[in-house]
């Protein structure tokens, strides 16, 4: 079953063909895996450098290279530029914030900013299953979803109820846009401060100020779709900013343009 993304967090305009799908995980997964994806693209010879902007989500990913690999994309917060070249494909899973962690059975905060093969990571092979994953045509999900699922049911989970409370946590800060202060999710949780940062350190990959700031530049980013007139001194206000100055300097910081700007690219694409 293909599920809705996050149109937002692509940064548009994108290629002619760019196909995105999102498939539901099977039910055994779907506590720790939010959705998988599959993107394929065909491109002239220039080629073309998609942006996508990163969320509080580990991905797990079967790319081709120099030879099929899963590899694990720890939290990021810069900008994920994939430069794309004549035809191909890449199917990886998106995992609920705070939900790697009972996979990883460690510290989510050490694969900030990396990038690594998941066998080193996990304890699992994973050069079969991305051979499997990536030897089928761009279009066969099913068996491609049935490879990656299977890697993921042989390196198992441990359980731990803390890591679903703060992927509560994360999905509430994430649907409600007047959550803007660390403090207030903090007295949301019912801890300190210091704990809440140092639970989203060890469970989410970024502390949760970062994770606030991202999920309203994303609200941002989406009214800046909408194509409506857009008062961005209010909404600034609104998503918690100190002032328009200060939403534009941050949002053209994760986005790499200023929001009006940004709001013209996507509307005449569209």
């Amino acid at each position: 079953m293909e599920r809705e993304g996050y149109p937002q967090a692509i940064i548009g305009p994108t290629v002619p063909d760019l196909d995105v799908r999102r498939i539901a995980p099977a039910e055994p997964l779907a506590e720790h895996v939010d959705y998988l994806w599959r993107v394929a693209w065909r491109v002239g010879p220039d080629g073309y450098a998609q942006s996508v902007v990163p969320q509080p989500r580990v991905h797990l990913v079967a790319e081709h290279g120099p030879s099929p690999r899963l590899w694990v994309h720890g939290l990021s917060r810069r900008r994920f530029v994939r430069s794309l070249h004549g035809a191909g494909f890449a199917l990886g899973g998106s995992f609920h914030p705070a939900m790697f962690a009972p996979v990883l059975r460690g510290d989510v905060g050490a694969l900030a900013e990396r990038v690594l093969p998941a066998g080193e990571v996990l304890g699992v092979d994973d050069r079969p299953y991305a051979a499997a994953i990536l030897a089928g045509e761009r279009d066969d999900l099913d068996a491609m979803v049935g490879h990656w699922e299977d890697y993921l049911g042989r390196v198992g989970f441990a359980p731990d109820p803390l890591a679903a409370e703060l992927r509560d946590l994360v999905a509430l800060a994430e649907r409600d846009p007047r959550l803007t202060r660390a403090e207030d999710l903090a007295a949301h949780a019912g801890v300190s401060l210091r704990t809440l940062q140092r639970r989203f350190s060890t469970y989410v990959g970024l502390g949760p100020k970062w994770v606030l700031r991202r999920f309203r530049v994303l609200d941002a980013a989406a009214v800046a779709r909408s194509g409506e007139t857009v008062d961005w001194a209010d909404l600034a206000v609104r998503l918690g900013f100190s002032d328009q100055a200060h939403l534009v300097r941050v949002f053209a910081e994760v986005v790499g343009e200023p929001p009006e700007r940004y709001r013209g690219l996507v509307t005449a694409a569209d």
